[in-house]
């Protein structure tokens, strides 16, 4: 019996974790550039019982990095990022890489992300654009261009295939391994005047949803038939010790 409970309270935990992903990719439906979560779970063998025993383990959260569709806005100051390439802005500890290309450029003509976190080009300097010169073109290769005079370019870093993702805010990224500076703009680059939508499914996710919840239901149905079992059994050798 006692079997029986451990194996569903790590199934319910193992779906907790799952439901809290899908609720993240649900609440993030509109948000440019987010890249939804998946979860992957691994099998655990005890061998403490007379047979072994699986657990499911509680469940890793990992960084679905397949693009987004693209959405055209008109803003020359929006930009898609096409490709497994991500743009950079300088976070509070450092650069954080976001497909978020929603940009606005202050008074002052500092170029900043729609949070307010400075842009940065390929060697990690913020862009500074000309606040009189007029709206910026935005080349392919991130190269910015005011007036005919190029400003500076928007920097573009491929992960490595090793490298894990943790989050920052709703759709930045920190890898915890030094990205790529991106100089091959063959199969990478931007688009002015677009935005990548999330790549969140929102019929997918639904289906996430109702999987998850009758498998969370299922594990609670057995608990409470191992204590019902369980308390029964308690009774019956109650009765007879008696």
């Amino acid at each position: 019996m006692k079997v029986v409970l451990h194996v569903a309270v790590a199934g319910q935990l193992a779906m907790q974790n799952r439901l809290s992903s899908i609720a993240n990719n649900v609440a993030n439906m509109t948000t440019p550039g987010f890249r939804a979560d998946g979860s992957r779970f691994a099998a655990m063998v005890s061998r403490q019982q007379p047979t072994s025993v699986s657990f499911v383990s509680a469940g890793e959260t990992w960084i679905d990095t397949r693009p987004g569709a693209l959405k055209q806005t008109g803003n020359p100051l929006d930009v898609a990022v096409r490709g497994d390439v991500w743009m950079a802005v300088q976070g509070p500890n450092g650069p954080v890489y976001t497909r978020d290309g929603r940009m606005r450029m202050l008074p002052t003509g500092e170029l900043v992300s729609v949070e307010g976190y400075p842009v940065l080009d390929v060697g990690g300097a913020p862009i500074t654009l000309k606040p009189k010169a007029g709206p910026p073109t935005i080349a392919r290769d991130g190269m910015i261009t005011q007036a005919g005079t190029q400003i500076g370019a928007i920097g573009l870093f491929r992960m490595p295939d090793e490298a894990k993702l943790s989050r920052f805010g709703n759709s930045g990224v920190v890898p915890d391994r030094e990205p790529e500076p991106v100089v091959d703009f063959r199969r990478a680059g931007v688009m002015q005047g677009f935005i990548e939508e999330a790549n969140v499914s929102g019929p997918m996710e639904m289906i996430r949803l109702i999987e998850a919840t009758g498998a969370f239901r299922r594990l609670s149905s057995a608990m409470e038939d191992s204590e019902r079992t369980a308390l029964e059994a308690i009774r019956t050798l109650g009765g007879t010790g008696a």
